[in-house]
């Protein structure tokens, strides 16, 4: 295959470089649409001596068609559009069969890891605020695809989920995984693309799903199932107590609207039920699960409702530092 995009050559990577710095692929941090990924060290000066922790997705070789196809998606989009909150590329390695990317490293890992309840999950019990903030640096990412990108261009992300939310040491959250992204124009009214649809079922807008239209609210939708995943602590499919597989969505939906959510919340969060906070955050992640895409925010709205989210929090708190 011959590289279509000439002015990246200087991003191109050698399969020897790949392989000395992954230490010939000893160490999986994770695994892609369409193969493994690395963690390696790797020198991006040139100098040996200055090497940079990075993460390297590993192509399959016997993958092709749709594998290949969402390994040049990745490099178009993320070598073009460069924003804090999506994951950076670093470069790429296109030597005959072996097809790799290389990303910046995410020290946390996925945000995904994080949203066990807490029998499963003890290591490590994010508080309200983190999750905020997670949340609005990944909505800060979409906002930028969806309306930032180019004056003429916009971006669907299509697999938008709590694993491909990534997490550097510092807690910033960055948007990952762009294969199955499409590029549309911006400046048409009616602002959908017709395509197969795919995605991740449970995160995959139902709409979308029985039409086949493809529309910013899709993305819209699947965000507000990780919401949900943050407010309740626990990943999209899920058992319930009897020891049955539940989907979180629908269970979200019905509990928002009898006023039930204290049922299903993350156990760890409950003193901030009855928040301001609380309830902005969960109204607009109700929002964003509505069946009628009109009735669904945009991102930029999103991101406004959770900025005010948050700051409704710090408002909470300094009202009870004055208290105490």
């Amino acid at each position: 295959m011959t590289m279509p995009f000439k002015d990246l050559e200087h991003l191109s990577v050698s399969f020897q470089l790949i392989t000395e710095a992954t230490e010939n692929f000893t160490t999986i941090i994770g695994k892609g649409g369409y193969g493994p990924v690395y963690k390696g060290h790797l020198s991006l000066s040139g100098q040996n001596e200055l090497t940079t922790t990075v993460a390297i997705k590993r192509l399959d070789t016997r993958i092709s068609g749709q594998g290949l196809k969402e390994f040049l998606t990745e490099i178009q989009l993320l070598s073009r559009y460069k924003h804090p909150n999506l994951v950076s590329l670093l470069g790429f390695c296109n030597q005959g069969p072996e097809k790799a990317l290389i990303y910046e490293y995410a020290h946390r890992g996925s945000l995904d890891k994080y949203l066990s309840t807490a029998e499963n999950n003890p290591t490590c019990q994010l508080t309200w605020e983190q999750r905020l903030n997670i949340c609005i640096d990944a909505a800060r990412g979409l906002d930028h695809l969806h309306n930032h990108v180019a004056q003429h261009e916009r971006v669907i992300h299509r697999d938008v989920k709590s694993a491909n939310v990534l997490l550097d040491s510092n807690w910033r959250a960055m948007i990952s995984d762009f294969g199955l992204s499409k590029i549309g124009r911006a400046n048409e009214n009616d602002s959908y693309l017709i395509t197969n649809a795919c995605g991740t079922h449970g995160y995959c807008d139902p709409s979308y799903q029985h039409t086949g239209i493809l529309t910013k609210e899709s993305d819209v939708y699947s965000f507000g199932v990780v919401l949900f995943e943050v407010l309740c602590g626990r990943l999209c499919f899920f058992k319930d107590a009897e020891g049955k597989q539940r989907l979180l969505p629908q269970l979200a939906q019905s509990y928002y609207k009898k006023n039930k959510l204290s049922r299903i919340i993350d156990p760890t969060l409950r003193d901030y039920l009855d928040s301001n906070s609380m309830k902005k955050f969960s109204r607009i992640a109700y929002q964003c699960l509505l069946d009628d895409r009109e009735g669904r925010p945009s991102m930029d709205l999103v991101l406004h409702e959770l900025e005010r989210a948050l700051h409704l929090l710090a408002v909470r708190a300094a009202k009870s530092c004055t208290i105490s």
